[in-house]
């Protein structure tokens, strides 16, 4: 078992291993565990025989449950089950259950204890850890939302053997993604074949992949500096998102949405990293998309958070590990969304 240590004003440690599950233990006597409803049943038993939850709330799969009439749903459901300010929400399932999980507890009686599970790839090396909760509107991805830190993260390795070769590869995204922000060392060992359920190298690598952004949010908890370079690929990646009305998914919108992110990198000087972005695409395999066109997709990235009242900003890289946020000019995002397209189809 792998532990990493989050720090700041609220530290808390992300266990990566297999068997822990069955092992979970919290102080608080009343607690909420909140999983999606395509969640294998057998992980939601496991919970629910190590935590003895006072209420469990089923919700919608993926991002259907990241609504504000779900997040009324589930807060009227905790104060029907009477969970007090000492006790705490359980989110267990992938990166958007437990984002909603986490908003939930952040909103309730003005906020109770926190705990995650994730059990996708996606959710362990991104949703689950720095405190990043919130849901979508129809306007854009995560635009309601609140930091509320975790009191500890669990990621179960074993939950990653019940999903699709597809699905475990969408998670892959953010993995490579540190890999090009900060440590390069995870790109190769992220394409390896032993990167994968049961492989040799997926603790190792998922732990380091973790400790990447476990550092990153230790020194900026809140996004004023150096957590948006977590964002790398994201703009675009967003925009897919809002404008197929989640027919991309997240995982896949980041793997396309890394790819333009270095074209514009390129564009803009900066050393040309789209072999790199390009090896993981063909890895991937993401779903094709559907015809899109500049003009539709531009108005979900000006609605990006890292967007400011002067414009469009993204986290491009001048090299491997060498991460940094400027504003693109239009004619810029255009000519590079026409090359970008022209590679992925």
């Amino acid at each position: 078992m792998r532990r990493i240590e989050v720090g700041g004003t609220q530290p808390y440690a992300v266990e990566v291993g297999a068997g822990l599950l069955s092992r979970l233990q919290v102080p608080q006597r009343h607690v909420a565990l909140i999983s999606p409803v395509d969640l294998p049943r057998q992980f939601v038993a496991a919970a629910q025989a190590s935590l003895s939850p006072t209420v469990t709330v089923t919700v919608p799969a993926r991002d259907d449950c990241k609504t504000l009439t779900v997040l009324g749903g589930v807060l009227s459901k905790l104060a029907a089950a009477n969970i007090p300010r000492d006790g705490a929400v359980v989110g267990l399932g992938g990166g958007a259950a437990t984002d909603l999980a986490g908003f939930a507890a952040a909103s309730y009686l003005r906020g109770v204890a926190f705990y995650t599970l994730p059990t996708t790839l996606l959710g362990m090396v991104d949703a689950a850890v720095g405190g990043k909760t919130g849901v979508n509107l129809p306007e854009g991805k995560n635009l309601v939302g609140a930091f509320h830190p975790p009191k500890a993260v669990w990621c179960d390795t074993d939950t990653l053997a019940t999903l699709s070769g597809a699905v475990f590869r969408e998670g892959a995204a953010e993995a490579y993604k540190h890999g090009l922000i900060a440590d390069p060392s995870l790109l190769a060992r992220v394409l390896s074949p032993e990167f994968r359920p049961g492989g040799a190298n997926l603790e190792a690598t998922l732990a380091d992949a973790i400790a990447v952004k476990a550092g990153v949010v230790t020194r900026d908890l809140t996004e004023q500096g150096e957590r948006a370079f977590l964002n790398f690929g994201h703009t675009l990646a967003h925009a897919l998102e809002a404008v197929t009305h989640h027919a991309v998914t997240h995982g896949d919108a980041v793997g396309y949405g890394m790819h333009y992110a270095a074209v514009l990198s390129r564009e803009m000087g900066g050393t040309d990293l789209t072999p790199h972005t390009w090896a993981f695409l063909k890895w991937q395999r993401p779903a094709p998309l559907p015809p899109l066109t500049f003009e539709a997709v531009l108005p979900y990235m000006a609605r990006d958070k890292k967007a400011d009242a002067q414009g469009v900003r993204f986290v491009l890289l001048h090299d491997l590990a060498r991460p940094y946020l400027t504003r693109v000019p239009e004619p810029v995002l255009r000519e590079a969304f026409r090359q970008w397209q022209g590679a992925v189809g």
